[in-house]
């Protein structure tokens, strides 16, 4: 991969972390909707940022994850991989190789992920010297992250563990970080209790149900029509929307504390 740039204030990549070996849901990222993998889709929508045109697939270096070489090819994207489980370690080396001192982190199950506030955080990262950016109050699923190099530096020098999924509890819950979370203040959007992101069957039943309604080759569906079709149709919430307590509890149990080597 000899396609090392600068990537300044100005120039902020957006790193998509996917992976095959799912297993709550196995090859996840590449069920079909609407004659695409899902990563394809989800893709096509990060790529309508105006601010960010720099986008990596960050991916593993296990043999099963070959498949995403064709897919940044496809998608004309570029993709690095890097270790199968710590995911920190993947975006420091992928930070590293195109020389970037920041980045937005947008997960491959975050397939809503939602290109207008990719551009806020990637205004916030030029305008600030906030280590870890997010929003709050947005649907589960939809937020991108702004993280400063600098910082995801320091953690993987301290961490203790080689299984970082769960990313966010390691600059929200160490202290050490400066931390900002840009308040949702528009009323139809502020809605942290709905669930959109990739886990289990369900959730991809809820998506494909989605695209149903409001996908068109070559269109782009804002969360403002998601979440308007949702309103309209509530039976679509009702898809997923056991699987929320499931999550929580999942994720609680295991990303609820950060392991810190010893001083």
């Amino acid at each position: 991969m000899n396609d090392s740039k600068q990537f300044t204030k100005e120039n902020i990549p957006v790193f998509i972390t996917a992976r095959v070996g799912s297993t709550r849901l196995p090859g996840k990222h590449l069920l079909p909707i609407c004659g695409k993998p899902i990563i394809e889709q989800m893709i096509t929508r990060v790529k309508n940022s105006h601010k960010s045109k720099l986008f990596v697939i960050c991916t593993t270096v296990l043999p099963e994850d070959d498949v995403f070489e064709e897919i940044a090819r496809r998608c004309s994207i570029k993709i690095f991989r890097g270790h199968p489980t710590d995911i920190l370690q993947r975006w420091l080396d992928t930070a590293d190789h195109f020389k970037a001192d920041s980045f937005i982190s947008a997960e491959a199950d975050d397939v809503f992920c939602d290109p207008e506030y990719i551009d806020l955080i990637v205004h916030e990262l030029q305008t600030s010297e906030y280590d870890y950016i997010t929003c709050k109050g947005l649907p589960f699923g939809v937020t991108p992250t702004g993280i400063r190099v600098s910082a995801l530096r320091k953690i993987c020098e301290i961490k203790d563990v080689d299984d970082t999924q769960g990313q966010e509890r390691f600059f929200t819950k160490t202290g050490l970080f400066n931390v900002k979370n840009i308040q949702v203040k528009n009323v139809e959007l502020n809605q942290p209790d709905l669930r959109m992101t990739l886990d289990y069957q369900e959730d991809y039943e809820f998506f494909s149900t989605v695209f149903d309604h409001l996908y068109t080759e070559g269109g782009f569906f804002s969360l403002r029509e998601i979440l308007r079709l949702l309103k309209a149709h509530p039976e679509i919430v009702l898809i997923n929307e056991k699987m929320q307590e499931k999550y929580s509890q999942r994720y609680n149990n295991l990303y609820g504390s950060v392991k810190l080597k010893d001083k």
